[in-house]
This record gives C-alpha cells, sequence and structure tokens, in this order.
C-alpha cells in the first residue's frame, strides 16, 4: 500500500463512522486480520471515536461522573492506538526482515506507523475541517478561516504522502533501516505508576 490508499482508507472509516456518528456504535472491520488493511482501519477507527470522545469531555456542563469515565475511555483509547502502531510496525519490519541494507543506510527520525498515525490523524482534521468551512450557521467569515486552515491541513496531507512513500521505498531498497521501540508507558502500569503500586 502507499500513502494514496492509506488516505483513501482513512476517509472511508470516517465516512463511515459519521453514518452513526455515536462513540457507541459497534465496530465491524471488513478486511481479513491476517493483512496490513485490517490494521489500517482499526487504527483509524480508534483515531476518529476518540476524536469525538475528546470534543464531548469538553463540554463546559458535563456531569464530572461522565467525565471521569470518559477520561477512563480515553486512556484506553490512547493504549489501544499506541498498541495499533507498534502492530503496524511490526508488519514493516516483517515485510523488510530479508532487505539487504546498504552500508551506509540510515534511521529515520520515525518509523513507518508513527508517520501512518499523523497521516490518519490528518484525515480527521481535514474531515472536520470541511465541515467548518461550509457550516452553513457559521459567520462568512469564519468558513474562510476554516477554508484557509482546511488549504493548509490538504497541502500537509501531500507533502506527508510523499515523505511516507519516500521513507517505505528507501527501506525497501536497504537505503534506510527500521529500529522500533516501544513507548513503554508506565501511567497504565500497575508496577510502574508509584500512584498504583503504593496503594497496595
Amino acid at each position: 500500500m502507499n500513502a494514496t490508499e492509506f488516505n483513501s482508507l482513512f476517509d472511508t472509516v470516517i465516512e463511515k463512522y459519521h453514518v452513526i456518528d455515536n462513540v457507541d456504535q459497534p465496530f465491524e472491520n471488513p478486511y481479513d486480520e491476517k493483512g496490513l488493511t485490517h490494521l489500517l482501519y482499526r487504527k483509524s477507527w480508534i483515531d476518529t471515536v476518540q476524536w469525538h470522545y475528546e470534543d464531548i469531555i469538553r463540554l463546559p456542563d458535563i456531569n464530572p461522573v461522565e467525565a471521569l469515565t470518559l477520561k477512563r475511555r480515553i486512556d484506553a483509547s490512547n493504549q489501544d492506538r499506541t498498541d495499533m502502531v507498534e502492530y503496524i510496525d511490526s508488519y514493516y519490519l516483517d515485510m523488510s526482515k530479508d532487505v539487504e541494507v546498504q552500508h551506509n543506510a540510515k534511521i529515520n527520525t520515525e518509523s513507518p506507523a508513527w508517520a501512518i498515525d499523523r497521516l490518519s490523524i490528518l484525515a480527521l482534521k481535514i474531515y472536520h475541517m470541511a465541515e467548518e468551512a461550509n457550516r452553513e450557521s457559521a459567520s462568512e467569515q469564519h468558513r474562510a478561516n476554516c477554508q484557509q486552515k482546511l488549504n493548509i491541513l490538504l497541502e500537509q496531507r501531500k507533502d506527508l504522502s510523499s515523505a511516507i512513500d519516500d521513507l517505505l521505498q528507501d527501506i525497501s531498497q536497504g537505503k534506510k533501516y527500521m529500529k522500533v521501540y516501544k513507548q513503554m508507558k508506565m501511567y497504565n502500569d500497575d508496577e510502574l505508576n508509584p500512584m498504583l503500586y503504593k496503594k497496595e
């Protein structure tokens, strides 16, 4: 898959979510669980649901108990997001395991999956900024401002897509190599977060 296909898939997932537009709607992945598309579809769905979690929790009159429950869901979603990124990187690591790495090959500042993660978030920004740029109830100035921001986001997606394609090509040719570090998040771990293990 290339970045154009990533973007198309992410746009499809976002459109699919907004048919019902509810964070509690059922999720069904139409792709074979052994493939990259399955991972990307799941990743985009997690991002899309979390986008709306973040909207909801910012309601000024949200019930504090509901807010705490939602915060826990956001934490769990963040962990799912990180896990999916690592699964995607594992896919690329396995795909490139037989590539002969050139003697002068360099490591990239970020792995393919973390770059793709940014592309997924960009798709969400583009979708929602386009909504604002076309919202009839908004002022003309608001729509114009949002259209300017949308143009920048679209340019950013073009640049990031090109960079991702270049990175994947360089890895496939041995010009760059992957070295993936687990995120090692500490706050969700009962043995690493002192606020949790001190309660024992």
